[in-house]
């Protein structure tokens, strides 16, 4: 508590200072019945592992066998204890006055062994807890069907999005979940970021299966040219088949939207010449097109089919016609930086990296000056321009399709110091930044719906275990105190327009489940 206070006040000061400047922007920007919220993941928060008859998952096996991936050696065992610590989470969202929660449910916990083991009514009744929780609060939940995490079982059955009849279970698995809370759940998305986990499940070989092949590394097994591709199709095609059944035997009586989200980076030529200018744009349709134009066109990009040939599976004439009868009603963007973008089809490059695939090489520096101030993590940079350019692409080419920024946030390095790490003036900067750029996308005819920080608390970040943080409230995760950082004060202003000292909470008390 002592800790917690120091670091109130401190806040408050600094927030004193700030203000004037943290005025300049306002929620009244942005149009009557923008949802503001903050967004999570279950392996990323819930911990509670083992409660309930909840399943092994994906990523509790990798991290306890691959724990020399994790940069501390950690786990999400326990994580920030969501699991049991959920109302004092949703008293907290309800503090900042967030309008939505996005939260994603956890497979395994729902069915332990995927569809022939059926369902666990111990996982069903948490979320059903969670989703009440957050509505008597006013709080609409905005809910993600799968964050990265599958049940383990069918890793070991199908190899994971490698097999297509992993499809089958993913349908079944999200008619469960619409049964179950379609009746107050409004938001639905299916899959978070898959262009960006099928990267590091199948090219990098960094997040579970580890599959990967040189020049990407070394993993056991793997075809970095080859696999994520497969997956990708199978994550499409599980996709549609959902939205066609929500569409089919839930939404007109539920009245709920879905859709899916991307990871966007933007990217910038590193130089002006004609081969760098293409190679931003090809990075884009690596990025972006890849997961969004099969889903309105019926197929993958051409720059893709070109580069990729046989290594690019083909849709049959019913799964085009399946994937563009039923169209997602709304596209998630999860935006946080911008990278330079070099060709390689003309000049030798480095090609064991994200972007290698497309033939490109992503680099924050140019002429020796880095793109925006770097953050904790190595290739992100603070550049909040371009979270207007980002909306506008996808605006202009996915036409009449209502965009949510799902996830956009700031990282720092664990080994800050407290007294840095509570007082964030640049996740505050960058915050506001971003949420101005944002604004005159709007303005300028964007069909922007929501806006979602990443995160509320800071929690498990994948293969970098908890050395970084991206929280608006720092977590002891010895005692599992939540303490307000600035950025935290700051977005409760600028959502409520209440002053610095209003409403803080600094102890955190465990709630009953």
């Amino acid at each position: 508590m002592a800790v917690a206070a120091a670091c109130f006040a401190a806040v408050v000061a600094a927030l004193a200072v700030l203000a004037p400047a943290a005025r300049g922007l306002d929620r009244h920007d942005f149009p009557p019945g923008f949802l503001f919220g903050a967004a999570t993941s279950a392996y990323q928060i819930e911990g509670a592992y083992l409660d309930d008859n909840k399943g092994l998952n994906n990523w509790d096996v990798f991290t306890h066998t691959q724990a020399g991936r994790i940069s501390d050696g950690r786990n999400g065992d326990v994580a920030d204890d969501h699991y049991h610590r959920y109302k004092e989470d949703v008293e907290i969202l309800h503090n900042l006055g967030v309008n939505s929660y996005r939260f994603s449910i956890s497979w395994a916990r729902i069915l332990p062994r995927g569809r022939l083991g059926g369902v666990n009514p111990a996982g069903i009744a948490f979320y059903n807890r969670l989703i009440d929780a957050l509505l008597q609060k006013g709080i609409q939940p905005f809910v993600t069907l799968n964050h990265f995490d599958i049940p383990h079982e069918l890793e070991t059955r199908y190899g994971g999005w490698l097999g297509a009849g992993i499809r089958e279970e993913f349908v079944y698995y999200s008619d469960v979940c619409f049964k179950a809370f379609g009746d107050r759940v409004r938001f639905w998305t299916t899959f978070n970021e898959p262009n960006l986990f099928t990267r590091y499940q199948f090219i990098l070989g960094v997040y579970p299966p580890n599959h990967c092949s040189p020049p990407f590394g070394s993993c056991n097994s793997g075809d970095s040219r080859r696999e994520p591709y497969v997956a990708s199709h199978n994550i499409l095609l599980s996709h549609a088949a959902a939205v066609q059944n929500y569409r089919t035997n839930y939404q007109e009586k539920q009245g709920g939207s879905i859709g899916i989200v991307i990871a966007m980076k933007w990217y910038e030529p590193l130089t002006n010449s004609t081969e760098d200018v293409r190679a931003a744009r090809r990075a884009l349709s690596f990025e972006v097109e890849w997961f969004l134009d099969p889903i309105f066109f019926g197929d993958y990009p051409r720059e893709m089919r070109e580069i990729l040939s046989s290594n690019l599976p083909k849709f049959t004439p019913e799964e085009k016609k399946l994937l563009q009868t039923n169209k997602v009603d709304f596209i998630g963007i999860n935006h946080y930086t911008t990278n330079y973008a070099k060709d390689c089809i003309y000049s030798p490059c480095k090609l064991d990296t994200y972007e290698g695939n497309a033939l490109v090489y992503a680099t924050g520096r140019r002429n020796g000056t880095q793109i925006g101030k770097p953050t904790a993590f190595d290739t992100y940079f603070v550049v909040p321009e371009a979270m207007e350019q980002a909306v506008m692409y996808v605006n202009d080419r996915y036409k009449d399709t209502t965009i949510y920024i799902t996830e956009n946030g700031y990282s720092q390095h664990s080994d800050t110091s407290m007294e840095e790490l509570i007082n964030d003036v640049e996740r505050v900067n960058y915050l506001q930044g971003y949420l101005t750029y944002l604004s005159s996308a709007v303005r300028k005819g964007a069909n922007v719906g929501g806006y979602f920080v990443w995160s509320i608390v800071d929690n498990f970040e994948w293969s970098f275990g908890y050395t970084i943080k991206f929280g608006l409230y720092h977590v002891d995760f010895d005692t599992q105190e939540r303490i307000p950082k600035m950025s935290a004060k700051w977005y409760r202003d600028f959502l409520t327009g209440s002053s610095p000292t209003d409403g803080l909470q600094v102890e955190s008390r465990r709630a009953d489940s």
